[in-house]
């Protein structure tokens, strides 16, 4: 035991030194830039992260670029900078400096709103969490993309679950496996099979859990996640201690700890050492308890999560009371020294079904001239809403690569189409060539009589010549052809087989390839095809076409 504590003590020690200079580094940029406002200060800042490779591509801003656009770009990746750092109230400030500067429903204000109810989720503010995670679902649902009504209905899920709603969660969990499926997206519906796992555990339905956890793992196993595949192992191991198959339990974890600390994710390598340190006290094997617990607690302590480290100072006491009673009972003044900062109720009963639970009347007496307030229950449904936060973070951040057989023929199709009504025209000059001042209108016409290959030709027309001042919504479009916004939205369903939005998407990234190739900047390329902010024009042709502009000019 004292060799391990020895080497997480050197563990502990050298890990913050690593990050130290890039921390400050990325603190000082975002204090020149919230004094500035300049693009050179957020440039400087975009080329800080690109260098850390927390984006996948370096940001950069020209001068033309809105003042807005570059603030709300500059203090939504701070927020995503802190986040995954776990300076959570830093993360908290930068979201809220951010969100007012969306203007509409987007999909940027939705990511926005998203990472802000994780934030909230970390700092244990359930209410708001739910408040912005709600308001990233209307977002996401009008949006009709299956995909990303999944993701926020997911994080919706983990929080109700969090707040002791689990009836709730479920709903929404069924409801978010099948938009996944329609989807077409095994990477999401791993994680959802997660989600459904433990708020099946919650409501101790034990089999179920066990169930779906298994899919999840034979699912990341499939795709060849091992960072996710050992959360699903977490989960199987919760799953198979509410059944009291212990062996199995420990089994599962030990094959996962090892992964999650060689990937360094340290807050599910916490978690996860917890609940082997909860699997061993039940097998009575307590000395062999205190050194998963130990590494836990200092993780935590660390983090400034303090809602876990009480579960680990319980933990710490249970190991320790028949070795060494003194540092048991110090354990055990600061897990009631929490217990008492964070909670005011729920707490008397909770602490009741621990002691039951774990049969310790030791520390039940020894708990008697306390106030007898713990919440076990809340403290695990937290440590498991913090899994599903850091599974769902890495697949958005890691694998947001979606299916792209269909979308690619779409853009191959909108590219003949295209080039067929040139040829019938006889244009003077290409359409990446038109000038933005005096934009070639695409006069009015019947369309209510032409072939579907017209009526796509029409619309591809109208979007290429409007879509530079960000004029081609469903509403402009079906305005200008003389529609309603639902015949228009039926047609062009009904043409292409996909939503209309992303049909819309499709002819803007086939007019974003022709100008990445003419070798435009990004910035720039973004401008012409409708977008004010850069990022948003990247992560959108990331998810079409399956890679970044830069990717795609470096194939090209």
């Amino acid at each position: 035991m004292i060799k391990n504590i020895i080497s997480l003590v050197i563990l502990l020690a050298i890990s913050p030194l690593t990050s130290l200079a890039q921390q400050d580094a990325v603190d000082k940029a975002l204090s020149e830039f919230n004094q500035t406002l300049t693009v050179d200060a957020a440039n400087r800042f975009f080329a800080l992260l690109n260098q850390e490779q927390f984006t996948e591509e370096k940001l950069q801003f020209s001068s033309r670029v809105p003042a807005d656009s570059v603030r709300q770009q500059v203090w939504y990746w701070a927020t995503e900078w802190y986040y995954d750092k776990q300076d959570y109230n830093k993360g908290k400030d930068y979201g809220l400096k951010a969100l007012p500067l969306y203007h509409g429903a987007s999909e940027s204000k939705a990511d926005c709103l998203n990472l802000l109810g994780c934030v909230f989720v970390r700092l244990g503010d359930f209410k708001n969490a739910a408040t912005y995670a709600k308001q990233c679902l209307d977002i996401d649902r009008a949006s009709g993309d299956h995909d990303r009504i999944s993701s926020s209905m997911n994080t919706l899920a983990g929080i109700y679950m969090a707040g002791h709603q689990a009836d709730e969660a479920e709903k929404l969990i069924v409801q978010a496996i099948e938009h996944a499926d329609l989807a077409n997206n095994p990477g999401r519906k791993a994680i959802l099979l997660g989600t459904a796992s433990e708020i099946y555990h919650s409501l101790t339905q034990e089999e179920k859990a066990l169930d779906y956890a298994q899919q999840a793992y034979e699912m990341e196993q499939q795709l060849g996640r091992a960072l996710p595949a050992a959360y699903r192992l977490d989960q199987k191991a919760s799953a198979l201690m509410g059944l009291k198959r212990y062996q199995e339990a420990e089994q599962a974890l030990r094959q996962a700890i090892p992964v999650m600390r060689e990937q360094g994710d340290m807050h599910s390598l916490a978690i996860a050492s917890n609940h082997l340190g909860t699997c061993l006290i039940w097998q009575k094997r307590n000395d062999e308890a205190y050194p998963y617990y130990r590494e836990a607690c200092d993780l935590f302590v660390k983090m400034g999560d303090p809602f876990n480290e009480m579960y680990s100072r319980r933990g710490l006491c249970l190991s320790l009371w028949e070795s060494n009673p003194d540092s048991a009972r110090s354990e055990l003044n600061r897990f009631n020294f929490l217990k008492d900062s964070l909670y005011t109720s729920e707490s008397a009963e909770a602490l009741a079904r621990m002691n039951a639970e774990f049969g310790n009347d030791q520390l039940t007496q020894a708990n008697e001239q306390e106030r007898n307030a713990h919440i076990r229950d809340l403290v695990l449904a937290i440590a498991s809403l913090l899994l599903l936060a850091a599974a769902a973070l890495w697949f958005i951040n890691r694998q947001r690569k979606r299916q792209q057989r269909h979308i690619n023929k779409l853009v191959r199709e909108i590219e003949r189409l295209k080039a067929e009504g040139e040829a019938a025209s006889q244009p003077t000059e290409d359409i990446t060539v038109v000038d933005p001042e005096q934009p070639a209108e695409a006069a009015p016409s019947s369309i209510v009589d032409v072939t579907e290959n017209e009526f796509l030709k029409q619309v591809i027309d109208y979007v290429n010549v409007h879509m530079e001042g960000g004029n081609v919504g469903m509403e402009e479009i079906a305005s200008h052809f003389s529609l309603s916004v639902s015949t228009l939205r039926r047609r062009l369903q009904d043409a292409t087989g996909v939503p209309p939005k992303s049909y819309i998407q499709a002819i803007q990234m086939q007019r974003a390839c022709n100008l990445l190739d003419s070798g435009l900047q990004v910035a720039d390329v973004a401008r012409k095809c409708g977008f004010n902010e850069p990022g948003s024009f990247s992560r959108t042709f990331k998810r079409v076409l399956g890679l970044t502009p830069t990717q795609y000019r470096t194939k090209s």
